[in-house]
């Protein structure tokens, strides 16, 4: 069993791996891994808030809630990809201390609760967008508020993992 605050092996075994120690070592990688996680974040939160603020209301007779949502999915599905893509080479390149970060810990929940949430907004509500100008139902306005909260504690937690 691990100890609290002590690295698992598991964890000390990847940043040993020879992707850990390239991670550490070369003069590019890691600031190009952590540019395109930022870049894949921008790519992600911008137009997920966006599009839940126009879930809530704002922008209506602007721009229909189906049209938002297709063309604003598209660029929050490619920022995932980035973040999805990069994150773990900037865990593996500090592996041992962050395994034991209760902040990333709280990050990755929050992220599962985030595209939770957004899985459930599009199955539940998702045949109404056509329609939203007319009936925007209350509970959805309210996912579409939790997952700007969400997403947002998501953003901050990764700049703080990165100062504590």
């Amino acid at each position: 069993m691990e100890h609290a605050g002590h690295a698992p092996e598991w964890a000390a075994a990847l940043e040993a791996s020879w992707l850990g120690v390239a991670m550490r070592q070369s003069l590019f990688a890691y600031p190009v891994a952590n540019l395109l996680h930022l870049l894949g974040l921008t790519l992600l939160v911008g137009p997920i808030m966006l599009l839940d603020l126009r879930l809530m209301g704002f922008g209506r007779g602007l721009i229909d809630a189906a049209a938002a949502s297709r063309v604003l999915t598209r660029f929050a599905l490619a920022g995932l990809a980035f973040a999805a893509a990069t994150g773990p080479l900037l865990f593996v390149a500090d592996a041992k201390s962050l395994s034991t970060s209760a902040l990333l810990i709280a990050k990755l929940v929050l992220i599962a609760a985030a595209l939770a949430n957004a899985a459930l907004l599009r199955l539940w509500w998702g045949r109404l967008l056509p329609d939203w100008d007319l009936f925007a139902p209350w509970l959805a306005k309210l996912q579409a508020a939790a997952s700007i909260a969400l997403w947002v504690t998501v953003a901050g937690l990764g700049r703080m993992i990165a100062y504590l």
